[in-house]
């Protein structure tokens, strides 16, 4: 079981750390998303890993088995919003990138949906205290947003951004 004070390692590192098409795709990958560290980037590989190592194990299954246990594997990508589609098949799941799951981390979705200037500036917001999910604060820029938690990221209520995004609003109106 553990000590519940250290943490277990989420991640494992690449088996050959120092190719150079390995090394320059870890960097474009840090910039791109402003990750603090390749750990970060390698959490997010491992995550992925383990999703693609589930869906071939239910390929090797017999199809009788396979589809008893294909549907809740790809609801809960669905709902994560790894998959964009709910019909998806167990080679839609072989087919993700890191890509799919960095697009899912809280620092994305806030800069994409227009809350901070940069992917660096959303990180900031994040671990400042600044963001939150339906109300409730969250400071970790790897958090892995769900599909549904998606549409309730705003500025905290207690935040003088909230403040002042309500502030720039109104005026607008």
């Amino acid at each position: 079981m553990g000590d519940p004070k250290k943490s277990r390692k989420k991640w494992r590192g690449p088996t050959h750390p120092w190719r150079k098409e390995q090394l320059l795709e870890e960097m474009r990958l840090v910039g791109e998303y402003g990750l603090r560290n390749k750990k970060e980037l390698w959490i997010a590989r491992s995550i992925l890993r383990n999703i693609r190592a589930r869906a071939r194990e239910l390929l090797a299954l017999p199809e009788e088995e396979r589809v008893k246990y294909e549907k809740p594997l790809i609801s809960k990508a669905y709902r994560e919003g790894i998959i964009p589609s709910p019909e998806a098949t167990l080679d839609d799941l072989l087919g993700l990138t890191v890509r799919d799951i960095l697009e899912r981390r809280l620092q994305t979705i806030v800069y994409r949906k227009g809350l901070a200037k940069s992917m660096y500036h959303a990180r900031q917001l994040i671990t400042h205290g600044h963001i939150a999910i339906g109300g409730r604060r969250v400071r970790s820029p790897g958090y892995l947003v769900s599909r549904e938690e998606e549409e309730l990221i705003g500025f905290y209520p207690l935040s003088p951004l909230a403040k002042a995004a309500q502030e720039a609003e109104g005026e607008a109106q």
